[in-house]
């Protein structure tokens, strides 16, 4: 009796085992399983502009929120040399100065992703206008950049010049975003859309070109000039206006053509705007072979010949000039039309003026808020100041911005009250900034933004306890040893009801 009963009380054991295994495994790799973010994906963007390239690297998480990614600066990489523009008539030779800011590029980002983060080249403005005066020079750039871009270990998107509208928008998309005007995080650390939160507007100012980007109040008005924008789910109608030729380079490359047409020497011009006892002589080309000056170039001009300037810095001469610049008779002293004929609608809310803006608000040793009395009162005085003096008041002297800030600090005035309607009262409201916190204020980042739009989100990974083969075989295993225990307690079970039939059996044919 103790041999039937010893393998009955073992299979009742691994029985009872294998069901609390079985329960025991399958609650561990339900509850312990850990969902994990895809990890991070990366983007390139060139900034293009018309002085200089600019290198952004970005990343955000690879599952996205409501159908945008959460973008984040990581690098930024200034390319030695001029802008892509200036090498029209070397296209072959702009490749070697990438280079440099490629290669810290490949070391920030995981060499495993290399070849799937996209890079995209976007150029502005001085694309713009190298198109427009000689369309193969600008298409042999652009393929120039192709050609090095294929061979590098990134996926490149291409290389396109895009318009000042987009420029204007995108902009506006990188000033609202850094401000956290589209996403905030709750108290539950949980991306949500800011309730009633303003947008502001953004004042962009390049080289070639200068952008002004807000929503108005009436949607309505301007309607070629609203665009519409969706991002995290929500939709934005901006209006946007960029103006060519009025960024301050090529601005500056207009005064110094008009101060020669002014002047009754063709070889020694005086410039209000530069500072006193201050000479440089620039080329005929440098000024007025651009598209932008076009207009003003002299009937003897001699592209190589050399124009001496002397700076007389003089602010009301200099002011005086610099309005030239601008055509404010072009709308008849209509309320919405400030200048050369663009309508407009009226300023509203706050703005962030960034780039060139930012740059000579910072040489004239102003912070982020002043009023504009504060603004004039300084601009006379640097203006007034002579060459020598210069070299100690500014933060970092580099003669070609240093002897140009005068003139800057002139435009900026005229194109932000006489041009875009700003006033006593609305100037507090423009704040002028280069970033906020590590990221740059710049289109680059909004036309990221925008392109994670288009490129599909993944999923969220869930890591289990047990590898799913290793769980799978577990269940297995531990099932078939229940099964093989309860089919063997049934068979002892039968065996033993079995034995007594057999025992009473035998009884009742036992002879007395």
């Amino acid at each position: 009796r103790m041999l039937t009963r010893t393998p009955s009380v073992i299979a009742e054991v691994f029985l009872f085992l294998s069901i609390v295994l079985v329960v025991a495994i399958a609650v561990i790799q339900i509850n312990q399983q850990q969902i994990l973010s895809p990890g991070l994906k990366y983007g390139i963007v060139l900034d293009a502009g018309s002085s200089r390239t600019t290198v952004y690297v970005y990343e955000w998480p690879a599952e996205k929120e409501n159908d945008t990614g959460v973008v984040s600066q990581t690098f930024k990489c200034n390319v030695k040399g001029p802008g892509i523009s200036s090498y029209e008539s070397n296209p072959g030779a702009l490749a070697k100065p990438f280079d440099d800011c490629l290669n810290k590029v490949k070391e920030r980002i995981p060499v495993h992703l290399h070849k799937n983060t996209s890079v995209y080249l976007g150029a502005t403005a001085g694309m713009r206008l190298l198109r427009l005066q000689n369309a193969t020079a600008a298409n042999e750039v652009l393929a120039s950049i192709q050609t090095y871009f294929r061979a590098q270990p990134f996926e490149f998107r291409g290389a396109q010049i895009i318009t000042g509208p987009e420029e204007g928008v995108y902009g506006w998309i990188t000033a609202n975003y850094l401000m956290g005007n589209f996403l905030e995080r709750n108290l539950w650390r949980t991306w949500v859309h800011p309730y009633r939160k303003e947008t502001i507007g953004a004042l962009d100012l390049g080289g070639a070109s200068t952008q002004i980007s807000f929503t108005p109040e009436d949607s309505q008005e301007n309607v070629n000039s609203t665009f519409q924008v969706k991002l995290y789910g929500y939709n934005y109608k901006v209006y946007t206006h960029s103006f060519q030729c009025y960024g301050r380079d090529e601005a500056e490359k207009r005064l110094l053509a008009l101060l020669l047409q002014k002047s009754n020497t063709s070889s020694n011009v005086d410039n209000p705007c530069y500072p006193q006892n201050y000479n440089t002589a620039l080329t005929m080309k440098y000024f007025s072979g651009s598209l932008c000056t076009q207009s003003l170039r002299p009937a003897n001009y001699y592209p190589n010949q050399l124009v001496n300037f002397h700076g007389t810095g003089d602010p009301g001469l200099c002011q005086e000039m610099v309005s030239l610049l601008f055509n404010f008779t072009a709308c008849r002293d209509t309320e919405d039309c400030p200048f050369n004929g663009i309508h407009q609608p009226k300023v509203k809310g706050n703005f962030v003026a960034f780039s060139g803006f930012y740059y000579t608000i910072n040489a004239l040793n102003l912070s982020e808020h002043f009023s504009l009395a504060d603004f004039n009162s300084s601009m006379w005085f640097f203006c007034s100041q002579s060459w020598a003096q210069l070299q100690f008041m500014l933060p970092k002297f580099e003669e070609i911005y240093a002897r140009s800030y005068c003139f800057s600090a002139n435009f900026i005035y005229y194109l932000l009250v006489r041009g875009y309607n700003f006033d006593a009262e609305t100037w507090p409201q423009i704040h002028f900034q280069k970033e906020v916190g590590n990221s740059s204020i710049a289109w680059s980042l909004g036309y990221m933004l925008s392109l994670t739009n288009m490129i599909p989100a993944e999923g969220k990974l869930i890591q289990l306890p047990l590898k799913p083969a290793l769980f799978a075989g577990l269940l297995v295993f531990l099932t078939a040893t229940a099964l093989l225990c309860l089919l063997f307690l049934v068979y002892l079970c039968v065996a033993s009801h079995n034995r007594k039939n057999i025992s009473q059996v035998e009884h009742v044919f036992i002879p007395e």
